[in-house]
């Protein structure tokens, strides 16, 4: 049983890393649809290095189908990796799992050099803050208004956003800061707290997504 278990997990380990992108979103599928815990390893593996946005999407699902005891300890061990893609997609998964024993982890990257690690640690901090910490993280979060393009900025605004009182406190407070990208990103920040339907898009795409992942594992190509 051993035997035939082992040959089972390198089969699928070898499905992840296969060379076409339908064949590792399959095999990605298909782990979180009969989660295994001894695959955890070899899908937090292939999140560091998985190229394709869609199949990353899908592994994480497939993490966040295996127990946090398992799986939230490999997903620490990536956010020590040096190259940015490994930490960023451990951030997003533990966003999605949501453990929040992972908090002190996620908040050692708000401030991090690589715009998509920050990102996903912007949006795993506000789901994981624990209860009586979100002003500190907003004052925090608002040191980082004015800094990198629009969607940087956007993902900041959200995270804001998401803290409510706390996030509008600390914008306006940053409004009067004398750098003025930063004064005109809270400016975005506080016109996207004012107006809920613009917060709207990124529930769009995300169901955008969750169909066309659909429509790749159905169509097989």
């Amino acid at each position: 049983m051993t035997q035939r278990r082992t040959i089972d997990t390198r089969r699928a380990a070898d499905a992840l890393a296969h060379p076409d992108p339908s064949v590792r979103l399959r095999a990605a599928m298909a782990a979180g649809s009969r989660p295994d815990a001894s695959l955890a390893q070899n899908l937090v593996d292939r999140c560091a290095v998985e190229p394709d946005f869609y199949v990353r999407d899908m592994l994480t699902w497939a993490l966040t189908r295996l127990p946090t005891e398992v799986t939230v300890p490999l997903l620490l061990d990536a956010l020590g990796s040096a190259a940015p893609q490994p930490r960023s997609q451990a951030l997003h998964t533990l966003s999605k799992i949501g453990d929040i024993t992972a908090w002190p982890a996620v908040a050692e990257h708000l401030g991090a050099e690589d715009d998509e690690v920050a990102r996903a640690s912007w949006r795993a901090s506000v789901s994981l803050v624990p209860i009586g910490a979100e002003a500190d993280l907003a004052a925090r979060l608002a040191g980082e208004l004015g800094r990198g393009g629009r969607e940087v900025q956007r993902s900041l605004s959200r995270a804001l956003a998401a803290l409510g009182e706390h996030g509008a406190a600390a914008a306006e407070s940053a409004g009067r800061s004398g750098d003025a990208d930063v004064r005109g990103h809270v400016r975005d920040t506080l016109a996207l707290m004012a107006d809920p339907d613009a917060a709207a898009d990124a529930q769009v795409d995300a169901a955008r997504r969750v169909r066309a992942l659909g429509q790749r594992a159905v169509q097989g190509d």
